[in-house]
């Protein structure tokens, strides 16, 4: 899809957009700059109406900041220089086919066609946010073990007030504070907490599942009020490695093994719980 698909179509997107808001028509025209790319599902019985859509940046470099990644101001990438494309929104538009797998089957789809067009793509991975984060942080810190995570100088019951206050605010400046004790926590959220043997993170499962790793997450990657909120402001990078995709995606299907940089799991240990 394109800035010159039907107007009628582009109105959809607008109130379709799930991840981040489209919050007028310049900004829907700078999602589809000639260094992005929009691809959605159609049924041929609902031509005019997507059933998913993906949005893609292709950028240098894997992207730590959607409000960066989103700026209009920001100087366009030509297509020939950007060794990366980064997924950062994909919304599925109908109520009726929740559960209906088709995201896997898109971003696979994007992957092959992008490949073929700029061969020049080495990076293909996600911004994601991690929107049950601070729901699970708020259980865990009424858990003894968070008081082990007490910054120096502070007692740990202060602590554990202290960051319930940052989360509560919500705000960059409040969270600062807090940024190695966060980090860490969203490493374990992200690898130790599970429904059943799968990550209780619906993002994580999405992207595991296809076959992606957990790359790395970014501090105050999505300053947006929904960002700090849900994800305490932290983005992930789920990273596509074309050679490694089908045997993540097996590994995670039959034994709930989970694909993670050394980075990842590193700080995943640092505040996991002694056995």
């Amino acid at each position: 899809m394109s800035w010159d698909s039907p107007a009628s179509l582009l109105e959809k997107l607008i109130a379709y957009e799930a991840v981040h808001q489209i919050t007028s028509w310049d900004d829907l025209k700078n999602r589809l700059e000639t260094d992005r790319r929009l691809f959605a599902f159609f049924h041929p019985n609902m031509p005019d109406e997507p059933l998913i859509f993906v949005e893609v940046a292709l950028v240098e470099s894997m992207a730590d900041s959607v409000q960066r990644l989103l700026d209009p101001d920001a100087p366009l990438v030509p297509a020939r220089v950007a060794d990366a494309a980064i997924f950062y929104s994909i919304s599925n538009t109908q109520a009726g086919l929740a559960g209906v797998s088709l995201g896997d089957f898109l971003i696979k789809r994007v992957v092959d066609e992008l490949s073929r067009e700029l061969p020049g793509l080495k990076t293909f991975a996600t911004l994601s946010p991690l929107p049950g984060f601070t729901r699970w942080l708020d259980r865990y810190l009424s858990q003894e073990e968070s008081l082990s995570l007490a910054p120096a100088g502070l007692k740990p019951e202060e602590a554990r007030s202290g960051l319930r206050e940052a989360l509560k605010n919500a705000q960059p400046d409040a969270l600062k504070p807090w940024r190695q004790q966060l980090v860490a926590l969203a490493a374990r959220y992200l690898m130790d907490e599970k429904r059943g043997d799968r990550p209780v993170d619906p993002v994580a499962r999405f992207h595991l599942t296809n076959g992606a790793r957990i790359e790395r997450l970014n501090w105050m990657g999505d300053l947006s009020s929904k960002g700090t909120s849900e994800s305490a402001g932290l983005m992930v990078n789920y990273l596509y490695r074309l050679d490694d995709i089908a045997r993540n995606h097996e590994q995670f299907a039959t034994t709930g093994k989970i694909a993670a940089s050394s980075d990842l799991r590193t700080l995943a240990k640092s505040v996991r719980a002694p056995s």
